[in-house]
């Protein structure tokens, strides 16, 4: 995909530097440090590698929190930020997950102070959860904390044609619980853009995805990817498969759930 992407006539982006700079043909690489903290660096490098800079948003846990690996991602350019689970960690109360995410933020700019500054931030997703990291900026606004941006709230997808590894499949299909975007007809006055008139379901695998950026016709593109999904080794390939493939008739079953739930409540509302 990197050498694909290297052949055209795009350029790549942080997401910090595209809604900085707002570039013309471009894509946006982010990457959501999950678990796996190693994959992450190795794919780092590869990017280095091949002259790439992009998004890694750190979780604040034990397993990915790694204050050594987070500076050598920095050292080579790629932007860090962080991936933020509060509302999660606070059970659903905002007052204190605000307090959370002070001070986790804090955690890591003390990190990187001597090498960059942390100007965007990404909601982490769990699907078990009942509420949205992101519903915290409801009340509250990341402005306030020196941030630039936040993807799912800062990006117009009206603009930017949106893929996502998700459920390690390309595919748009209905087992996305928290990884989801506002889809651009549904906001009042907002049409689709000329950006995004790429159908969804006609990419599913990393080819397909190949094929589309070779075509260039979609003018921006914003590429998320789980690094912890890509693996070097048998081994490690295989257990993701199969354990994502039980998650998946899980993430599934609560997507119906929940949208079923919603439906009688709306049908509730309206008696």
């Amino acid at each position: 995909m990197l050498q694909a992407i290297k052949k055209t006539d795009y350029s790549t982006c942080t997401v910090y530097d595209f809604l900085k700079n707002k570039p013309g043909k471009c894509i946006i690489l982010r990457h959501d440090v999950d678990r796996a903290v190693n994959r992450n660096l190795e794919m780092a490098k590869l990017e280095h590698s091949y002259g790439i800079k992009s998004t890694y948003y750190f979780r604040h846990i034990e397993e990915t929190f790694r204050p050594d690996i987070i500076l050598q991602m920095a050292e080579m350019g790629h932007e860090i930020g962080f991936h933020y689970e509060v509302m999660d960690k606070a059970n659903g109360d905002m007052d204190k997950a605000i307090e959370i995410f002070k001070k986790e933020l804090e955690d890591l700019r003390k990190v990187t102070e001597n090498v960059t500054e942390i100007n965007t931030v990404c909601m982490h997703g769990n699907p078990l959860k009942l509420w949205s990291n992101r519903d915290l900026w409801q009340k509250y606004d990341f402005r306030d904390f020196g941030l630039t941006g936040e993807p799912y709230l800062s990006i117009d997808y009206s603009k930017v044609f949106y893929l996502t590894d998700t459920g390690r499949t390309w595919a748009d299909l209905k087992i996305r619980v928290k990884d989801t975007i506002d889809k651009p007809e549904s906001k009042p006055g907002k049409k689709p853009g000329a950006n995004t008139k790429a159908d969804p379901r006609a990419v599913s695998s990393t080819d397909d995805v190949i094929r589309l950026i070779q075509n260039e016709k979609i003018s921006q593109i914003c590429l998320l990817v789980h690094p912890n999904r890509w693996c070097e080794d048998f081994g490690g390939w295989a257990k993701e498969l199969l354990l994502q493939n039980v998650k998946n008739v899980g993430k599934a079953g609560i997507v119906w759930y929940r949208s079923r739930t919603r439906k009688k409540d709306t049908i509730n509302a309206g008696l």
